[in-house]
């Protein structure tokens, strides 16, 4: 091991604190963490010279690649001008733009709003916050109860944690923030009363923490056509699948469906920087006005920052320049060939689900760290969610990556099961 690697990781063990990480196995003498220290497409390099296909698009928010050089441009000649000014009593010119183009996605007179902050959780935690005020200015405060979806996850700060339905991660936080209520399907959402129900909130198409599980085709829609009937805000978390993910730029539009907030982030600046947005209507707009205490007093210090508005403007006009929408379908069904081959002829795979290019590769209990840990032997990097694999690269992959990609989750899935009774034929 080099000498800098080697510093690298003592500083790390002494110092840093790890997310979703238990600490103890983390700074155990015998682990030595991956340092990354270079990415160029969708690869990355660590700090002994290995190449890795970034199976998991850096936690899901890369989207044309690392080192783009559009995207770095962007940013370079942002950088020149100004890095940072307040978006408390001033304007940016990128900010201006970029609410414009994220506005120009859906149909005129619908989601004509945004408001910016920092992360997924932060975007949730506006919608959450500016649902409940809208309906304080409106004269429906007593509808205050949430519903979120069992097993769904819509972030970490405590409002969204709140929304959260994996028990292993939110369990001990239950009661600290706003009343939620959770559901496991529509059926069980029409059952309640509806007067009671203030917002709805689901990951549109797909469960992403949830070990990567799609909704039934429809259901979007149903959701959305029982909510205006009711009376109810509808919020979609588009964190994980907006920005091409699933095969449209936003996933709520494979159903036709526009909400009352929309919330994104990950792939906003093309997995390069900070940022996050929460799209509204101007119904939902016009009820802030007036008076200075019906103001939405919500923000952060870096809210849309210059540098991450000018790298989302730049990926952007790379979904157009390099028709990277239109690239997909054949990507996609690319996918699901090497993904049913898998399925088909790996005897340590239970399951497959797809929902564009996000796929999870559901393996024998206890396989799925360790797979993802061989994984890289092969020269794969991805994380499971329990026993399922995520595949989920840059939708900048060609098909000899996917292929490179299925192959060596099925090697990595052979050699975990080796090592305990036999692996595949």
């Amino acid at each position: 091991m080099r000498d800098d690697t080697r510093r690298w990781i003592e500083a790390d063990k002494r110092h840093a604190w790890h997310p979703f990480t238990p600490q103890d196995e983390w700074t155990h003498a015998d682990h030595d963490p991956l340092i990354l220290v270079r990415g160029e497409g969708p690869w990355l390099w660590d700090s002994e010279g290995r190449r890795y296909l970034d199976g998991n698009a850096s936690i899901w928010t890369n989207i044309h690649g690392h080192a783009h050089p559009v995207i770095n441009a962007a940013i370079r000649t942002q950088l020149e001008q100004v890095a940072h000014t307040s978006y408390l009593g001033f304007g940016n010119p990128r900010a201006s733009e970029l609410a414009e183009k994220l506005t120009s996605f859906f149909p005129e007179q619908t989601l004509e709003r945004v408001f910016f902050s920092d992360d997924g959780s932060t975007a949730m935690e506006c919608a959450m916050k500016m649902s409940l005020q809208f309906r304080m200015q409106t004269g429906a405060e007593d509808r205050r109860a949430f519903v979120a979806f069992a097993e769904g996850y819509h972030g970490d700060t405590l409002g969204a944690a709140s929304l959260g339905g994996v028990s292993r991660f939110f369990e001990r936080f239950r009661g600290m923030g706003p009343e939620v209520r959770f559901v496991r399907s529509l059926d069980e959402l029409r059952a309640m009363p509806a007067e009671e129900v203030h917002a709805v909130v689901i990951e549109p198409l797909i469960q992403g923490v949830n070990e990567m599980r799609p909704w039934p085709a429809g259901m979007l829609r149903e959701l959305r056509s029982w909510s205006e009937r009711a009376g109810v805000l509808l919020i979609l978390d588009e964190v994980m699948t907006g920005f091409g993910r699933t095969g449209t730029m936003f996933a709520c539009q494979q159903e036709a469906v526009i909400p009352d907030f929309l919330c994104v982030a990950k792939g906003l600046t093309g997995g390069y920087l900070p940022l996050a947005a929460t799209l509204t209507t101007r119904r939902i707009y016009e009820a802030f006005g007036g008076a200075a205490d019906q103001a939405f007093y919500y923000g952060h210090s870096f809210t849309a920052n210059p540098l991450g508005c000018a790298a989302a403007l730049a990926s952007l006009s790379l979904f157009e320049s390099e028709g990277t929408l239109e690239s997909l379908p054949e990507k996609i069904a690319h996918l699901s060939w090497r993904l049913d081959e898998l399925r088909r002829d790996c005897p340590e795979v239970v399951d497959v689900r797809q929902c564009g290019m996000v796929a999870g590769i559901e393996l024998k209990a206890g396989l799925g760290a360790q797979t993802c840990v061989l994984a890289r032997e092969f020269g794969l990097l991805t994380r499971p969610i329990r026993d399922t694999v995520v595949l989920m690269p840059p939708l900048c992959v060609e098909k000899d990556h996917l292929d490179m990609a299925v192959e060596a989750i099925r090697r990595a899935a052979r050699k975990a099961q080796a090592s305990v009774s036999g692996g595949c034929e």
